[in-house]
């Protein structure tokens, strides 16, 4: 401050009239004051009640208005104004945001809609009034703390006496300066069962619940803290091959939206559609129609992956306690908010107890005084003292059994009693008053001295009253991660030239490789047994004379690379069997033995693990007497790619010729079914289903009666009525009970799959058609269970061998009716023993994981020479040098 007088001075004495003031401490408090400003009175809730200041002064202003009808929104608002201190326009938006949520407000007239997006009509076209619940539990002027409003006019509350954990029913979100708050939703019946719980002293658990429905996976929610992350998808189903239908969207995403994000996908080459229809009214309808041809299971997983059908909300419990800011999770906030319901209902015990012991009070005064006729002490008073002793002086004789002392007030009462009533009374009818109100203070006594045993009562009827319509709506589960690159449809076109060592889009007058998207990796050998694995670009080097190239997948265990090279300029060759299935992105990688001058003789690429077999030719150098022989790479064994391999020869190759193509070595593929993500694997996560060779199908069969077989693929997806999920054989026929809603009769039939691949309902189309029961068992028994007519006794159950009940006939066949009884229930029993035929298999070989591969370059067996057979004459003759490129797939020869 001296400092500044001096500046002042200064500039008077040079005559200047203008003063430098230092603002710098000014900025530091106001931008403290206004930070606080918006964290405490805009943007977070608090914990007593859940509400905002706005939205607690739009409720009380709505309880101001009410008289149980609808008013005007604008009214409303006009009304909330004489207690905030802001625009109209920021209050309606909050009352918008309060009524869109369906729990509070009674709403009338265009209120917006949550799922379109669509925002409501001005606040004039508009009306309001509060909601049977919220009437219940929100207001009681009784246990409310009051405060001057801001120009000091009226009153409004500190915090309004919430008696249900309103916060998390609702959710909320608000943007302060230095943090941020965002509660998500939670289910109302599930919020009641937690308080419950809490109060009974068990554990509970709680997890969102979206208004908008969908899919949510709740593995990260971290209890609403910093740090956890909820996945929401919007529900997708196939409606027929070539069209999708979205019913349900994530939580903060809208239809139009949603749209948006999938028109950009597709422009963007990510995913491909052919349109898509909005038919959304009341309930979310989005249909994308597919072009023919493409796959929706992929289609399905793409969207997941490109579009905000699955969007990511990362929650963070902020709320306000006694003005200050607390991080806490949901749990911790229905704890407290439960015990606070539980402390207010005390408090309205408490008023109540002392409303009913000052009636029961004054109702024994009073029929004190005109039971024994004091009223006629007073007659000889004259001065208004001596009426008040007269009748103190009578009242004493009889109010030994009063709780409390009579006061001047008690007295004061009395004397208003009009001469009609004491004319009229009746001592009968004041004592059974007297002994309700008795019983009603022993009522509110007893839940005092039961204070638990009430809130859970309270809660209960809670529940009771307002939990009608109000169960889950979104679906809870885990979620199987989607690899974008096996779901993105390929956009691009990869191109290379062999010779100078490039790959990539750009290369168009070069040699086309395959179509690819450009998130794809792509991975490349070279001569000198070099690989490496890098990102699709328009222009990328990585290596002089490739003789292999393809897009390149992950975890790929089934493509197996069958290689003979030379180890070093001069040394010997040798042959190995590798799968590639994890690497470090543009690192090269030496597939030899790593000597210089190592060259690739032969190389073939196998998606299945194919192994050829080859015709070695060696040059005619001094005495060798075999120069020509053949190898199966059947017999070699499938190691990590880091392996040294098989010597083949110490001799100098002259070239190696393919000789027979080759067939699978690998086991057939295991796959399970993950039940928790309803999705299959190979990662030995669920239940086996079986194994799997390239020509095996899934059956797959309904509650509503359809049956289908597919190729198991791990992008399907499964509908949520599936009751029969397992491999496929042919020959297995499928046993059914059904309904038939037409005849109104039970019918029996067996039927083998004929068409493969085609979608076939196989109960009548009848709508009450059902399916009782259905076998995969090659002998099933069924157990029939009749109903109980009146008057008799129950018939005996019937066992039934449907193999020998009906036989094998069409799928589209009726079958053969059960029995004419009326039928209780029909159970499977367990089939009779029957011994399948088995499956006859080619020989296998097993892939082995290049992790779990100990390598040993010394290893006897790895420098073991193969077997040469005796040799061919008639080869002497060749001393050409040059490329083979017979055969077909992915072979290259030197």
């Amino acid at each position: 401050m001296a400092e500044d007088q001096n500046d002042e001075m200064l500039n008077e004495e040079n005559g200047n009239q203008e003063t430098i003031t230092k603002v710098t401490g000014m900025y530091k408090d106001w931008f403290l004051d206004y930070a606080s400003y918006v964290i405490l009175e805009r943007a977070v809730p608090a914990i007593e009640d859940g509400f905002k200041p706005v939205q607690r002064r739009i409720m009380h202003s709505m309880k101001d208005l009410d008289d149980g009808r609808y008013n005007k929104v604008a009214n409303i608002v006009g009304h909330t104004m004489q207690y905030h201190p802001h625009g109209d326009a920021s209050i309606a938006d909050a009352m918008v945001q309060i009524g869109q949520k369906d729990l509070l407000i009674d709403t009338q007239g265009n209120w917006g809609n949550i799922l379109t997006g669509d925002s409501a009509a001005a606040s004039r076209y508009i009306e309001a009034r509060l909601s049977k619940f919220a009437l219940d539990v929100v207001y009681n002027p009784k246990i409310t703390e009051w405060q001057a409003s801001y120009d000091g006019r009226r009153k409004e509350p500190i915090n309004l006496p919430v008696m249900f954990p309103l916060l998390l029913a609702q959710g909320g979100e608000g943007i302060a300066v230095g943090l941020s708050t965002k509660i998500l939703p939670h289910n109302f019946i599930e919020l009641i069962e937690a308080s419950v719980k809490h109060l009974k002293g068990k554990r509970f658990t709680l997890y969102p619940d979206f208004p908008t429905a969908g899919i949510a996976d709740i593995s990260n929610y971290n209890d609403g803290l910093r740090g956890g992350k909820v996945r929401v998808r919007a529900k997708i189903s196939q409606v027929d091959k070539n069209t999708l239908a979205i019913t349900e969207i994530p939580f903060g995403t809208t239809t139009s939206s949603l749209i948006d994000s999938v028109l950009k996908a597709n422009d963007k080459g990510k995913i491909k559609i052919k349109k898509i229809e909005d038919n959304t009214a009341a309930e979310v309808e989005i249909l994308i129609h597919l072009p023919s041809g493409l796959s929706p299971d992929k289609t399905i997983d793409a969207l997941y992956a490109f579009t905000a059908c699955e969007t990511s909300i990362s929650p963070l419990g902020c709320v306000i306690e006694d003005n200050k800011p607390l991080f806490i999770g949901v749990t911790e906030m229905l704890r407290r908010s439960t015990d606070n319901t539980v402390q207010l209902l005390k408090q309205e015990l408490g008023i109540k107890l002392g409303e009913f012991e000052e009636q029961w009070h004054f109702a024994s005064l009073e029929r004190i005084f005109i039971e024994n006729r004091i009223y006629r002490d007073i007659e000889e008073e004259e001065t208004w003292e001596g009426v008040i002793k007269a009748i103190d002086k009578g009242l004493q004789p009889h109010i030994k059994h009063l709780k409390r002392a009579v006061t001047e007030e008690d007295i004061v009462r009395l004397t208003e009693i009009r001469i009609k009533r004491i004319s009229k009374f009746d001592i009968d009818k004041a004592q059974q008053k007297i002994e309700a109100l008795e019983d009603q203070i022993a009522e509110v006594k007893n839940h005092l001295s039961n204070l638990i045993d009430y809130a859970i009562a309270y809660f209960e009827r809670l529940k009771k009253d307002y939990g009608e319509g109000k169960e889950r709506k979104t679906e809870l589960r885990v979620f199987d991660d989607v690899d974008a690159t096996k779901v993105v449809i390929r956009n691009t076109k990869l191109y290379v030239n062999r010779d100078e060592g490039f790959i990539g889009t750009s290369l168009k007058r070069d040699e086309y490789v395959c179509d690819c998207s450009d998130i794809d990796d792509i991975i490349v050998f070279t001569q000198e047994g070099k690989m490496m694995v890098t990102k699709v670009d328009s222009k990328t080097f990585v290596g002089k004379n490739i003789i292999h190239v393809a897009v390149f997948k992950k975890k790929d265990k089934r493509t197996i690379y069958n290689m003979i090279y030379r180890d070093g300029k001069k040394g010997p060759s040798y042959v190995k069997r590798f799968a590639v299935t994890s690497i470090t992105r543009d690192r090269e990688y030496d597939m030899t033995n790593g000597n210089s001058g190592s060259v690739v003789w032969y190389f073939s690429a196998n998606p299945n693990g194919e192994a050829e077999v080859v015709t070695v030719l060696l040059r005619q150098v001094g005495s060798i007497k075999k120069l020509k022989w053949d190898l199966d790479f059947a017999d070699i064994l499938i190691k990590g790619r880091s392996s040294k391999g098989n010597l083949v020869t110490k001799y100098s190759i002259k070239r190696i010729e393919l000789k027979e193509k080759g067939v699978s070595t690998l086991k057939p593929r295991k796959i399970w079914f993950d039940d928790t993500v309803q999705r299959l694997n190979v990662d030995d996560r669920g239940e086996l289903i079986g194994e799997f060779r390239g020509e095996d199908r899934l059956l797959i069969i309904t509650q509503s009666g359809i049956v289908k077989t597919i190729i198991p693929e791990l992008t399907t997806h499964f509908d949520s009525d599936m009751i029969v999920l397992e491999k496929w054989i042919p020959k297995k026929p499928i046993s059914a009970i059904y309904y038939d809603g037409e005849k109104e009769r039970y019918y029996v039939k067996r039927f083998l799959i004929e068409q493969e691949g085609k979608e076939e309902t196989f109960i009548s189309g009848h709508p009450d058609s059902q399916l009782e029961i259905v076998s995969t068992d090659w002998r099933p028994m069924a157990e029939v269970e009749f109903t109980k007519e009146r008057g008799k006794d129950r018939k005996p159950n019937m066992q039934v061998n449907l193999e020998e009940f009906i036989a094998v006939k069409g799928i589209n066949a009726l079958g053969n009716q059960l029995t004419k009884e009326k039928i209780n229930q029909i159970n499977l029993l367990d089939p009779l023993p029957f011994e399948a035929p088995e499956e006859v298999h080619a020989d296998e070989l097993e892939v082995v994981d290049e992790e779990t591969v100990s390598i040993d370059l010394e290893d006897k067996k790895s420098e073991e020479k193969l077997e040469q057979p005796k040799n061919d004459s008639s080869d002497k003759k060749e001393d050409d040098d040059g490329l083979d490129t017979g055969g077909s797939g992915q072979v290259t020869l030197f």
